[in-house]
């Protein structure tokens, strides 16, 4: 039995096989890139208006059930901040006087509002079901 292995261990090509990096380099990976601060992180890409890019789809009820209370809440400082720069940008849109066909981010804006809404709805039906077994159990 150790010599198929012996066999097979020799017949890998072990430089071709996938390499991992340690949490030291992604460490340090993460330390060098700079993240913009103050002010900075209300726009992208150090960009006042930036160019229009395409975004994926509002945050459906279904997949947020399945999320830890942390990563509700972590999402939803992800989605506040989103907002925040959205509102930043239309209003330099505004100050800019550029027309609402030129510059607008009303779909970005109306999937962050949606996911909001969306996490804000599965807490209240957590909040309920454990309202309701709480009344549950006090009565048993």
């Amino acid at each position: 039995m150790s010599s198929i292995l012996q066999r097979i261990a020799r017949s890998v090509n072990w430089s071709a096989t996938r390499q991992f990096t340690t949490s030291t380099t992604v460490r340090n990976a993460v330390e060098t890139t700079t993240k913009p601060k103050g002010l900075y992180q209300f726009f992208e890409n150090n960009e006042t208006l930036p160019k229009q890019i395409w975004t994926g789809r509002s945050w459906k009820a279904q997949e947020l059930r399945q999320k830890s209370f942390d990563d509700l809440h972590k999402l939803w400082y992800v989605l506040l901040k989103e907002r925040n720069v959205l509102a930043t940008q239309r209003e330099e849109a505004r100050r800019l006087k550029l027309p609402k066909q030129l510059w607008t981010n009303a779909g970005r804006m109306k999937k962050c509002q949606k996911s909001m809404a969306r996490i804000k709805f599965v807490l209240n039906e957590r909040q309920r079901e454990y309202e309701l077994a709480t009344a549950v159990v006090e009565k048993s």
